[in-house]
């Protein structure tokens, strides 16, 4: 995968890399990760209200 590569070379550079990179980088992945489940959230609730409806006939 390339994000395993790209951290990989990360954590091996040999100059250092600063906290301020490593923190930019947790925030992209935690806003990849909030919008993933929000759209998982959307998809199951949508999911859930069909069933309530079908259950309530």
């Amino acid at each position: 995968m390339v994000v395993s590569k790209f951290i990989s070379k990360i954590i091996h550079n040999e100059d250092g890399a600063t906290a301020i990179e490593y923190g930019l980088i947790a925030a992209l992945i935690a806003v990849a990760a909030v919008t993933a489940m929000g759209s998982v959230g959307d998809s199951l609730s949508t999911r859930f209200n069909a069933v309530s409806t079908a259950l309530d006939g």
